[in-house]
């Protein structure tokens, strides 16, 4: 949900700069306030409105081209009264934000997960405090996010680290990784998940390039080298292999998962989403390894499916792309909710 469009935090690396996401004003500082938010999604909540019922699952407070948390929030409120309308309809919620302010809504949040769920993910590039205040120079400093997850926990919230993005040749090294996610093991993070930088040609490219030249021109030639102009500011495929590779053998480790864990979807998701949800997070968990996998193609299959899984249990080879040992899969999560195989390998313990 963007409740606002543009973002005072500006981060040198948001892509929400980039010109497809048409984020009128000078990004950074011109911020459109959504004042009738609340409205629509009231609507779009209302029932009686719709002709077939909504699918189950977490609602997305924190959008890519705003954080729902960022300064004007404290004029506004449009999030605190977004979950207040949430609250009332029960709808399981997960916040992803950089911002320490979330903690004012800890008595709505609390709750929400009373009546079904709430997740509060924070953001990072890394919690090195120089770094930060390069690139994310209106954003609150990396202690005071971990500080923040640190209540957010002791609360009784799940609370996620979206290592996104990992900026190349200066939050993607050993060192500043292993500090990463040592801090955030010591806050009791129930999940990191990882993500590459993407750099935009354009306004986002030519930006990040500007504060980069300034802080580390050293590098500007070894950017050159990993982001070569794909249409979704993609570096290499063989860089993102390498930094996959590095966060994978940091997270077995310390055995911390890789993906939001079941427990905290498991009595949300329909059977259907649950088994496709499932499926997915071995197939990524797999490739990280640098191992094939059947599973992510099984899942789109199993996503286009209109009857649930449950009753054509017995017929599951008939899909395609579903062979035996996605079937024993598939099997064991009718019937426990999970799968043993993935949740050892989403904790590194194979």
């Amino acid at each position: 949900m963007n409740i606002y469009r543009g973002c005072h935090h500006n981060c040198v690396y948001c892509d929400g700069r980039a010109e497809g996401y048409y984020v009128e004003g000078e990004f950074g500082t011109d911020v459109s306030v959504k004042i009738n938010a609340v409205d629509v999604l009231a609507q779009e909540l209302d029932l009686r409105r719709k002709r077939t019922p909504l699918q189950p699952g977490y609602v997305m407070v924190g959008g890519g081209v705003g954080d729902s948390y960022q300064p004007v929030e404290e004029k506004y409120g449009l999030t605190r009264k977004t979950l207040t309308l949430l609250s009332e309809k029960k709808f399981p919620v997960h916040i992803l934000t950089k911002s320490t302010l979330v903690s004012r809504d800890i008595d709505l949040l609390q709750k929400i997960n009373e009546t079904s769920k709430v997740i509060v993910s924070f953001s990072f590039s890394s919690t090195d405090e120089s770094i930060s205040r390069i690139f994310e120079p209106g954003v609150p400093s990396p202690q005071e996010r971990l500080e923040t997850m640190a209540f957010l926990k002791d609360q009784g919230l799940a609370c996620g680290m979206f290592l996104m993005p990992v900026i190349p040749f200066i939050t993607d090294t050993k060192e500043i990784l292993h500090k990463t996610i040592h801090d955030a093991k010591d806050v009791g993070v129930d999940f990191i998940i990882c993500g590459g930088m993407t750099l935009k040609e354009g306004k986002q490219k030519d930006y990040f390039l500007n504060i980069l030249k300034k802080y580390y021109p050293d590098l500007l030639l070894e950017y050159q080298m990993i982001y070569k102009g794909s249409k979704w500011g993609e570096a290499t495929s063989e860089y993102y292999h390498q930094l996959h590779q590095s966060f994978h053998t940091l997270m077995n480790l310390y055995k911390i998962p890789k993906r939001i864990p079941p427990a905290l979807f498991k009595g949300i998701l329909s059977q259907n989403d649950l088994i496709v949800v499932i499926l997915e997070h071995l197939d990524y968990l797999l490739k990280l390894e640098g191992k094939k996998s059947p599973y992510g193609f099984a899942a789109y299959s199993l996503s286009n499916l209109q009857v649930p899984l449950s009753t054509i249990r017995y017929q599951l080879q008939s899909i395609k792309g579903i062979g035996s040992t996605t079937e024993k899969i598939i099997q064991e999560v009718l019937d426990t909710g999970s799968s043993q195989y993935y949740e050892r390998l989403l904790k590194g313990d194979i």
